[in-house]
């Protein structure tokens, strides 16, 4: 199975696809009417809001019957919005001949005359990298091949490009530059990693300043600066790596200022002088459970992003620490930064949304924080104010308080059947989002229920570190726990329950119906990480040695038995499941399709009743699943009959 190659796997893959298309054919009527609901609620033909950079205002538009969007700018705002904006890169065309696409870079030069742009073909994450000159519309004959989503950067005279590529075991882990006009086997290697751990990206600071090559392990990292106007010169370091000391630099006028959890468990802001960036000195200091995230410098002003009480906040503070906090919805929400390409403004943009708000663009002012809705993305033949969301929180097995948000529609009272979700690994906070493809469950009487349990950000690093290594039972245990709490608070039908997860959130499901299996009745894994043991006891697999640091090693003890303890399919024996929907990529970098192959096969051999069983793998596509709206909008269609069909009473 490690080899994707092998006619016999393939064959054996392909054989699990039509068993499985053989059941969705059954249920194709539903599948399509909700694929007709999904496009009744969007605005297919569309536009964003125009972003100034520059001379210039850029945007993206969507055009009915058109699976990608298409990248424009023009001179001024008002041509920005309109048909007559110039198209730099249509993303329809570029993925045509291609059964996968997917945009990785597109990164105007400082004299917004060129434009670098990639783009995976595959589903694997190899990104091919060229140049377009947009006053003619036409590529350069730089093409660069195996490149990352590490990034990519400009110098300031738009000579030289930063690129970064990956080693054999898909690590980014290596800075180049090229020069505009000559052979990439000329490229010179400006950094490298060679520490397993750790990832290598590459971003401009916000003033344009600087090259920031940010190397980072699980537990801590590494900055090193270029000065953009000088291109050639070599890489300095911040301030050397130090075990569990992690940092993120950017440019703040007269200083650097950094993000660093250093005497700061929940991360603290320092500054530090630009000749001598690893003398660094408090700027806003650490407060446990408030835990900043990032910040994006403007001219006076630093914006924070940060967790508190599990809900996402942007905050500002001037140059003399004042600080005032941007608040703008009450029910459970995300609120993230927008676009905001230029360091000299009067306003911020973020972007606001919630279990019943769809995407909503703010431009906020500085001074007062007065603020203007730009744009809320259409949702045609819907009535927002039929749903409704709120908060709970559960009581775990140790007496942590678990938060989730649960959204339903007005019209559907007691106890209804539920959809959760939750992913609770590597730090990564879930916010509540909105979806149009949801309310084909909301509308039928589904509750939908987003659990944010510990091993995700959400209440601070030691929300994080408690739901990791010998605590990542705890993970799985507080949405067993949030599962259970909405049974007893009359919120949901306990007998009709559906659980979904992707990614390290498939681990998340498989462990949970492994430790419980009678609790749902219908379980959704996506591209599951769940043959833990396995693979993180092969270093040579893809990304392993980086995993150590979130999992641990289950070479040795302690780790070998507490990993063996959750692992799903080390946890698979004769029981009765629910009904179970698998899927996996062929080209998953990340989460080889072997695990959710080998998963799917021990659940068929050793489960004790015959609820239906599906293993669906995309084989043009990785990780991400399906490119393109109208596929990836099949494809959720698909998800949703089966969650709708297996939570059916008898079913």
């Amino acid at each position: 199975m490690l080899n994707v190659d092998d006619e016999q796997f393939l064959h054996y893959l392909q054989d699990e696809n039509t068993y499985a298309q053989q059941w969705f054919d059954a249920h194709r009527e539903i599948t399509a009417t909700i694929v007709e609901e999904i496009r009744s609620r969007v605005q297919e033909t569309d536009q964003s809001p125009a972003v100034s950079a520059g001379n210039w205002w850029y945007s993206t538009r969507t055009v009915e019957g058109l699976s990608y969007p298409i990248h424009c700018r023009a001179s001024s705002l008002t041509e920005a919005e309109g048909l007559t904006a110039e198209i730099i890169l249509d993303q329809n065309k570029e993925a045509e001949g291609h059964e996968f696409f997917d945009l990785g870079a597109l990164e105007p030069d400082h004299q917004h005359q060129l434009v670098a742009w990639s783009a995976d073909t595959a589903g694997n994450e190899h990104y091919t990298l060229r140049i377009r000159d947009t006053s003619t519309g036409t590529d350069l004959d730089d093409t660069i091949p195996d490149t990352t989503w590490g990034g990519v950067t400009w110098s300031t005279d738009s000579r030289h490009l930063f690129y970064v590529v990956a080693d054999d075991t898909e690590r980014p882990y290596q800075v180049r530059r090229h020069e505009i006009g000559t052979p990439t086997s000329s490229d010179e290697i400006v950094f490298t990693d060679q520490d397993e751990r750790f990832y290598v990206g590459i971003e401009l600071t916000r003033s344009g300043r600087y090259v920031v090559i940010h190397s980072g392990s699980k537990t801590s990292s590494e900055v090193h600066l270029i000065d953009a106007s000088h291109p050639l010169s070599e890489p300095q370091c911040v301030r050397p790596r130090a075990e569990h000391v992690e940092y993120a630099v950017d440019d703040w006028e007269q200083t650097l200022v950094i993000t660093t959890n250093l005497d700061a468990e929940d991360f603290q802001i320092m500054t530090a002088p630009h000749d001598n960036p690893s003398d660094w000195t408090t700027f806003v200091a650490h407060e446990p459970g408030r835990r900043i995230t990032a910040v994006e410098p403007f001219k006076g002003v630093l914006a924070i992003h940060q967790w508190a009480n599990a809900q996402p906040q942007i905050r500002l503070i001037d140059s003399e620490g004042n600080s005032r906090t941007i608040d703008l919805h009450q029910e459970p929400h995300d609120i993230e930064f927008g676009a905001n390409e230029n360091f000299t403004t009067d306003t911020v943009r973020v972007q606001l949304q919630s279990l019943t708000q769809p995407s909503t663009v703010i431009d906020v002012k500085l001074d007062d924080l007065s603020h203007r809705v730009i744009r809320q993305t259409p949702t045609p033949n819907v009535n927002l104010d039929n749903y409704v969301s709120e908060r709970h929180w559960a009581t775990a097995e140790d007496g942590t308080t678990v938060p989730y948000d649960i959204v339903r529609h007005r019209g559907h009272h007691g106890a209804v059947p539920a959809v959760i979700y939750a992913y609770g690994s590597y730090e990564i906070s879930l916010p509540p989002w909105f979806s149009v493809a949801r309310l084909s469950l909301l509308d039928r009487g589904l509750a939908w229920i987003l659990v944010h349990p510990r091993g995700g950000g959400e209440l601070g690093r030691q929300w994080y570190l408690n739901g990791k290594f010998l605590n990542k039972r705890n993970t799985f245990t507080d949405v067993l726990a949030a599962t259970n709490n909405a049974i007893s608070q009359g919120l949901i039908d306990g007998e009709r329950l559906a659980i979904r997860g992707g990614s390290a959130g498939g681990l998340m499901v498989g462990a949970c119906i492994t430790m419980q299996p009678d609790l749902y009745s219908s379980a959704v894994a996506e591209v599951p990480f769940v043959d833990v043991v396995s693979t993180m006891s092969d270093p040579t697999l893809p990304l392993t040695v980086t995993e150590w640091e979130e999992w641990g090693d289950p070479r040795s003890e302690p780790y070998a038995s507490y990993i063996e303890s959750y692992s799903p399919y080390d946890n698979t024996r004769p029981a009765d499941y629910p009904a179970v929907f698998i899927t996996a990529g062929l080209n998953d970098p990340r989460v080889s399709v072997h695990e959710p192959a080998k998963w799917a096969a021990r659940l068929r051999d050793v489960r004790t009743n015959d609820a239906p069983l599906l293993f669906k793998t995309e084989m043009g596509a990785g990780h991400g699943g399906p490119s393109g709206r109208y596929a990836a909008w099949e494809d959720e269609a698909r998800t949703l009959t089966f969650i709708l069909e297996t939570t059916r009473p008898g079913s």
